[in-house]
C-alpha cells in the first residue's frame, strides 16, 4: 500500500530534532529507517536542500530551508510529487508558527512536539489521495520536480565516513552536481546581527583613526614605538574581517571568527597603556558579540519561495 509512514522536523546545523510524528511501527525495516534518519540529520548541513534516499521498500525524502529540514518516510511506491508537496506543506506551516529565533535557540530535543498534531492531520490527508485533488496544483509540482529533481543519495554514501564531504547546501542543478562553497547562502540577518555589524565597523574606524594619529606622533617624535601603529591597524583589519565573516560564508568560518576575536584581544592587551579600561572593555565586548552573531548565523537551504 502506498502511504506516508512518519515525518520529522530537524535543525540543519546540528541535527537537533524539533518535532516528529508519533509512529509505533517496530518492524525491522522501520527501525533501520530510523537509523538512516539519524545519520542524515547529522549531515544535513552538507547536503542540498532537496534529497531522496531509497532504502529498498522505503524512501526518505527531505527539504531544507532557513536552517530547518523537513523529513519524511514513505513506501517506495508513494508518488514523489506528493511526497514533496507534503514536505512543502509542513515547511510553510512550521515557518508560519515558529520564528527563526526560537528554532535557532532551541536546546531541548522535540521542544516543538505540539507540531505533531499538524503533521498527523496532514499525513492523514496525504494518505487519502482522493482528498488532495482540489487542494494543490500537481502540474506545477511535477514541472518543478522535472526541472530540479531531488538529489539521489545512495545507502553506500550514507554509510561512508566521508561520503558527503563533497556536498553542500548551496544551490544545485538537477544533475546532482553541487556548486562551490562561495555560493552558500546564510540565514537572514537579525537585529542583533545588524547591531554587531555596525559596532564592529565602529571599532574598526576607531582603530584606524588612532592608527593614523600614532603615525603622526611617530613622525613628530622619533622615540615613539612603531609597534603601536601595527597593533591599531591589526585591530582595524580584525574588526573588518569579522564584518566579512558575518556577511559571507567561508570555509572554517567559526574557527576564523574565534581566531579573529583572539587577535582583537591581543591587540587590546598590547594597547593597554593607550586606552582606559572602558575603551578596552568596549572593544573586547564588541568582538565577543560579533563572534557570537557569526556563530549563530548559519548556512541555509533554498528560501521557501518555490513550489516544493
Amino acid at each position: 500500500m502506498s502511504m506516508i509512514l512518519s515525518a520529522s522536523v530537524v535543525r540543519v546545523r546540528d541535527g537537533l530534532p524539533l518535532s516528529a510524528s508519533t509512529d509505533y511501527d517496530q518492524s525491522t525495516g522501520m527501525q533501520k529507517c530510523r537509523k538512516y534518519f539519524k545519520m542524515l540529520s547529522k549531515k544535513l548541513s552538507q547536503l542540498p536542500d532537496r534529497c531522496t534516499l531509497k532504502t529498498g521498500q522505503y524512501n526518505i525524502n527531505f527539504i531544507s530551508s532557513l536552517g530547518v529540514s523537513y523529513m519524511m518516510l514513505c513506501t517506495e511506491n508513494y508518488p514523489s510529487v506528493l511526497a514533496f508537496c507534503f514536505l512543502d506543506e509542513l515547511q510553510k506551516e512550521f515557518i508560519t508558527t515558529y520564528n527563526m529565533m526560537k528554532t535557532n535557540t532551541a536546546v531541548r530535543p522535540y521542544c516543538f512536539i505540539e507540531f505533531d498534531n499538524f503533521i498527523q492531520r496532514t499525513k492523514q490527508r496525504y494518505n487519502n489521495t482522493r482528498s488532495l485533488s482540489t487542494k494543490m496544483n500537481l502540474a506545477d509540482m511535477q514541472t518543478e520536480i522535472k526541472l530540479r529533481p531531488p538529489y539521489q543519495i545512495s545507502v553506500s554514501e550514507l554509510g561512508s565516513a566521508n561520503g558527503f564531504a563533497h556536498l553542500s547546501v548551496a544551490e544545485y542543478k538537477g544533475t546532482g552536481k553541487i556548486s562551490a562553497a562561495p555560493h552558500h547562502r546564510l540565514e537572514p540577518v537579525t537585529l542583533p546581527g545588524i547591531v554587531s555589524f555596525v559596532l564592529s565597523l565602529l571599532c574598526g574606524a576607531l582603530n584606524l583613526i588612532r592608527g593614523f594619529h600614532a603615525i603622526e606622533s611617530l613622525l613628530q617624535n622619533e622615540g615613539e614605538d612603531f609597534s603601536y601603529v601595527i597593533a591599531f591597524f591589526l585591530g582595524t583589519a580584525a574588526c573588518l574581517y569579522q564584518c566579512y565573516l558575518f556577511v559571507y560564508y567561508t570555509g572554517w568560518r567559526n574557527a576564523k571568527s574565534f581566531l579573529t576575536f583572539g587577535l582583537i584581544c591581543l591587540c587590546n592587551m598590547y594597547l593597554y597603556e593607550l586606552r582606559n579600561l572602558w575603551q578596552l572593555f568596549f572593544h573586547v565586548t564588541v568582538g565577543a558579540f560579533s563572534t557570537l552573531q557569526i556563530r549563530l548565523r548559519q548556512p541555509q537551504g533554498k528560501s521557501p519561495d518555490y513550489n516544493v
